[in-house]
């Protein structure tokens, strides 16, 4: 009997909670809309489109090179007996320096034998000489008429020839003994920085061996790497009857900051890079290790260095200037004209790392809208923070 009550007085509590929220469900009160919703102008920021002249900047990478590269070899062999002191890696070397001695021992005496030589052959000649005197007188006491060919032979003209011919011989062998002599003593054929050395003193060097390796230093190159699409926008030495492109050269990694060295574009490699397609361009450098006129504001250019090149472009006349970040997809740039977005489709003449340089679809101090917006739509109202 009491478990039946149980039950029931639990339905009913049940049953009274349930009537409850219902009362306060169909009782409460209604929110009600009044006025109509007011679209609001987003707030932007903008900039000021330039027109006028300008000379833009590619930028590229280039590596370092040596303008005047060779492998230092001798024509004569022998052995080593001397080394220039200076002759070392890192050393510089001026023109018509002695850089190695081969034992001119061998060459002096070939020298005096060939010398004696000539003095035979000059001997032989002069009583040849002497003979043909004779001949002559004896030719003229015969009186007889003879052949071009038995005159010659009378008058011993072959004999003469010869003689000729071993006085030529004998002053070549001569000659050839002097060079050979000379060439003993190997020598920089130019102003030059040493980047190796093969040999030592007291080593046997045949003809033709590798001594080490010179560079000049009057010039250096720098090959760049250059869109394709930018190289007829630059005034190339050889094509131009001035200077070629001004280019100044950074190595952020290297040199201190606002450090940097001046060149000029050059010439055009007359095929693109095989790994990158791009086209490559020889800027030349003067004086890359700051030798000839010291300058301890101006880093040395290091050969294999990989560096910056900022390349000025020819002039470009009448357009407007843009940084290239507010040119938004299609070619378009947000304006802002009388409180309103408007959607400008615009010619680029030209980009470089910076700005975009447009020839139509731009007034002239426009308002380019510089604010990323979610919802682009021609036409929506813009304000700015001071409105």
């Amino acid at each position: 009997m009491t478990k039946k009550k149980t039950v029931w007085i639990s339905l009913a509590l049940v049953a009274g909670s349930i009537l409850v929220a219902l009362i306060f469900f169909w009782t409460a009160p209604e929110a009600e809309m009044e006025g109509a919703s007011k679209t609001t102008a987003m707030l932007v920021d903008v900039v000021q489109a330039e027109k006028g002249d300008f000379s833009p900047t590619v930028v590229a990478t280039g590596i370092v090179q040596p303008a005047t590269d060779i492998s230092l070899s001798n024509q004569v062999g022998g052995e080593i007996t001397r080394i220039a002191p200076q002759f070392l890696p890192g050393a510089y070397v001026n023109k018509g320096d002695l850089l190695l001695q081969i034992n001119p021992a061998d060459f002096e005496n070939t020298l005096m034998l060939r010398k004696s030589d000539l003095a035979l052959a000059e001997s032989n000649y002069k009583v040849e000489l002497g003979r043909q005197d004779v001949a002559q007188k004896d030719y003229e006491l015969i009186g007889d008429e003879l052949s071009v060919e038995n005159r010659d032979l009378v008058l011993r003209k072959p004999q003469l020839e010869a003689a000729k011919a071993n006085v030529a011989a004998a002053e070549a062998a001569v000659n050839q003994a002097s060079l050979d002599l000379e060439r003993a003593g190997i020598r920089a054929p130019f102003d030059a920085h040493i980047l190796t050395r093969n040999v030592n003193l007291g080593s046997q060097i045949p003809p033709g061996s590798d001594l080490g390796r010179l560079v000049g230093i009057e010039e250096y190159w720098v090959v760049a790497n250059v869109p394709l699409s930018k190289v007829n926008w630059l005034d190339i030495e050889e094509n131009t009857d001035g200077l070629g492109a001004p280019v100044k050269i950074v190595h952020p990694a290297a040199w201190e900051p606002g450090q940097f060295r001046q060149g000029r574009v050059s010439r055009l490699v007359g095929a693109l890079d095989n790994q990158t397609r791009l086209a490559r361009v020889i800027i030349r450098v003067e004086d890359p290790l700051v030798r000839l006129k010291p300058d301890p504001e101006k880093p040395p250019l290091i050969i294999g260095t990989f560096v910056e090149v900022q390349i000025e472009a020819r002039k470009l006349e009448d357009v407007t200037r843009l940084e290239r970040q507010y040119i938004r997809p299609g070619n378009t740039v947000w304006v802002m004209q009388d409180g309103e977005l408007q959607i400008k489709q615009v010619s680029i003449l030209f980009e470089d790392q910076d700005y975009a340089y447009i020839n139509e679809g731009l007034e002239d101090n426009a308002q380019v809208v510089a604010t990323d917006l979610a919802t682009v739509v021609d036409g929506s109202p813009l304000r700015l923070d001071e409105d």
